[in-house]
């Protein structure tokens, strides 16, 4: 196979290289994209027709972040990769979620997309280069997508907004957005930001979808040069014919159990249609018109359908709310006694327990990336047992799923952390979800944030989340807020928004359709704003703000600074001082590389124990200061006395007193405890002390030394 290769210049003459031909030819495609010196490789194939009784496509998608790109392996004792990181996972869902909606309708074949990292100059960022290499892969295979998407980060730097920024560039970054889309349509966006208004996301989005239309262009030009003819025989769409009987047959049954408001009664009242519609057009005994497989499908698309013109027409939908109505909120603080914080956040058929714990830095979750190994001080985990929907179901590791939504209530929780200074505690949430009909993600951002405000994070800009839905027909839409669990199935978007009434701190969007124009986005936005503060007033009715006391059961920690070069000092040969300190007060000791020491214990007795031992380590001794010190020796011509743990200095008998003393023995033992002037400190370190001068001036600071 000759090779090929297409670059494509971004802005700032970013260039992205794609080239096929040299790897993987057995593959239906594979391409190697390049952008600097980070190179992501994609290959996509193909069962040659579908399985049996399959009725979706089912499109298996995996990212692997090689640490050999890098030049490294991983830290463990099994050093090959195996079960696929966290960040991995996300990776794949970003890269899956644009181009499940792109492939021809019907197409029910099996397909495989694997991406690999296989370099990384730690600049150029893999995750949407890993988008683009698998849909030029599928672009130029006789795998059926219908058209080139594309993917691009966008950054907003100083006020200015930056496509593909670089590693370093994203630390200064306001905005972390990844877009993906096709030359006619934004398909998929996933950002997080630091409060930035809805002109300014939209804005945004904007500026990627036009280098996204240069990449997609070029691709459309290399799949007509180099492009195998798609391969259509497997296709199988549902006839009119079909549909148009499943209606006559079931309609209106369908839409009366449409408008029934309460979830399970809804389900169940649908079930009953469809088995008297599956009676009736397969009749036992009688030859089949239609497979079963046929009418399930057409059932849910006659479903889709009604729902939809009832949308449209009525503005009503089936829980009985209009478009821009909200489910009842219903919030309930401190439900678990022992817990540092808990809050129970009901919306509709939606609810989340939520729970906030507190500790130090032993606490913190442990990664391990492509830029190096690392600790989280916050995250979120998100649970999703089967009861929350009334079914049963296998419980073990969490699924692409439950990752990926509570990594988006994380980062939309992030931006109203407290700074480490401030609120020195590590900070785990967990979202459990005990009902579910409709954005669960977005009841864990809610939930999740006024659990923290329960445990007495300082938390000064509350942030609520709401999901918003589309139904969109030709020239007609409709912009749902709150969607239901059949919205999201149904219809044509599934938007989340996060923030304050100020500001956005996340967005996640992911469409099913082409068509959706920045009108209608900037129109969705500004009616998830006014649901977003109909929720936040909802909740701080209830915590209007963050509890000045924290929980009697959480722990207490202080931190202090000390001089970096003072670091060894504390932790001692091998470990030996610190850990002397840690088994003598009963405290939790963490020091980071700028010399911030964070003490942990549940008692303020312990941590004063600790902080006094630290900073007689970490103090220098000043000629001229007082310090009141144990005596630790009397000798015939003075005392020795430590001014602080560890430093002791001679404070000779002539110092002593104004008057003449003969024997020093008779005024001072040891243990006693004695005030002292620091003269002098010669060249070895030795310190001169004397009390005399203390009773001339009257102490201004004073250390004391156990």
């Amino acid at each position: 196979m000759e090779r090929k290769t297409i670059s494509v210049t971004l802005d700032d003459n970013k260039k992205i290289t794609f080239e096929t031909g040299k790897i993987a030819r057995q593959a239906n495609g594979s391409v190697l994209v390049r952008c600097g010196d980070t190179l992501v490789f994609s290959a996509a194939c193909a069962a040659d027709k579908p399985a049996e009784g399959i009725d979706f496509l089912p499109l298996r998608v995996d990212y692997q972040a090689n640490f050999s790109s890098t030049g490294k392996t991983l830290s463990g004792f099994i050093k090959r990769q195996g079960r696929p990181t966290e960040s991995e996972i996300l990776v794949s869902r970003l890269i899956d979620r644009p181009l499940r909606p792109m492939f021809e309708n019907g197409y029910y074949n099996e397909v495989q997309v694997l991406s690999y990292v296989w370099s990384y100059d730690g600049v150029n960022s893999p995750e949407p280069l890993a988008i683009c290499a698998a849909a030029a892969a599928l672009v130029i295979s006789e795998i059926p997508l219908i058209k080139p998407i594309a993917a691009v980060r966008v950054g907003m730097i100083k006020g200015k907004f930056v496509v593909n920024p670089t590693i370093e560039e994203q630390k200064e970054s306001q905005l972390d957005l990844l877009i993906a889309g096709s030359e006619d349509a934004v398909l998929m966006i996933e950002g997080y930001c630091n409060f930035l208004t809805e002109e300014q996301v939209l804005e945004a989005i904007e500026t990627g979808h036009k280098a996204i239309y240069k990449i997609c262009d070029a691709l459309e030009k290399w799949q007509k040069e180099i492009g195998k003819p798609k391969k259509k025989d497997y296709l199988h769409v549902l006839s009119d014919a079909l549909l148009a009987e499943i209606e006559k047959t079931g309609g209106q049954e369908l839409i009366s159990a449409l408008r029934i408001r309460e979830k399970q009664k809804r389900e169940d009242a649908q079930s009953l249609v469809h088995a008297r519609v599956m009676s009736s057009l397969l009749p036992e005994g009688q030859p089949a018109k239609y497979t079963q497989k046929d009418l399930e499908a057409g059932l849910k698309a006659v479903s889709s359908k009604l729902m939809r013109q009832m949308i449209l027409d009525e503005k009503v939908r089936s829980d009985g709310r209009s478009t821009t109505d909200i489910r009842q909120i219903d919030v309930e603080q401190s439900i678990l006694p022992r817990a540092h914080g808990s809050s129970l956040f009901t919306r509709g058929e939606t609810q989340a327990v939520a729970v906030c714990t507190l500790g130090g830095e032993g606490m913190s979750q442990r990664y391990e990336d492509l830029e190096g190994e690392g600790t989280h001080r916050f995250y979120l985990q998100y649970f999703f047992p089967p009861f929350s929907v009334g079914e049963v179901g296998r419980m073990g590791a969490p699924g692409r799923r439950e990752i990926g939504h509570g990594k988006l209530a994380e980062r939309a929780l992030k931006a109203i952390l407290p700074s480490k200074d401030k609120f020195p505690y590590v900070i785990r949430l967990e979202s459990n979800i005990t009902e579910s009909n409709g954005s669960s993600s977005m009841a864990s951002v809610c939930g999740g944030c006024l659990a923290m405000m329960d445990a007495g994070v300082p938390i000064e800009r509350p942030v609520a989340g709401i999901a918003m839905g589309l139904i969109l027909e030709k020239d007609r839409f409709a912009i749902l807020s709150d969607i239901l669990g059949i919205e999201d199935a149904l219809g044509d978007m599934d938007f989340k928004i996060t923030g304050d009434n100020k500001g956005i701190t996340a967005f996640q969007m992911d469409i099913k359709v082409e068509g959706i124009t920045i009108s209608i986005m900037r129109e969705a936005l500004e009616q998830a704003k006014h649901g977003r503060l109909h929720i936040l007033t909802k909740m701080l009715d209830v915590c209007p703000a963050y509890r000045e006391q924290m929980s009697a059961y959480a722990p207490r920690i202080e931190t202090l600074k000390i001089k970096p070069n003072k670091i060894a000092t504390v932790i001692g040969p091998g470990g030996k001082q610190i850990r002397a300190i840690i088994e003598e007060t009963g405290v939790q000791i963490d020091i980071d590389d700028t010399g911030l020491i964070s003490i942990t214990a549940n008692d303020l007795e312990s941590i004063e124990k600790a902080k006094a031992k630290i900073f007689g380590l970490t103090a220098e001794i000043e000629i001229g200061r007082i310090y009141t010190g144990r005596v630790m020796a009397v000798v015939d011509f003075g005392a020795f006395v430590e001014v602080l743990p560890g430093k002791e200095g001679l404070c000779h008998i002539s110092e002593y007193d104004f008057s003449r003393i003969a024997k020093l023995s008779d005024y001072v033992k040891v243990g006693d405890m004695m005030t002292v002037k620091v003269v002098d400190i010669d060249e070895r370190g030795k310190l001169k002390l004397s009390r005399k001068a203390t009773l001339e001036a009257q102490p201004q600071v004073q250390a004391q030394s156990n």
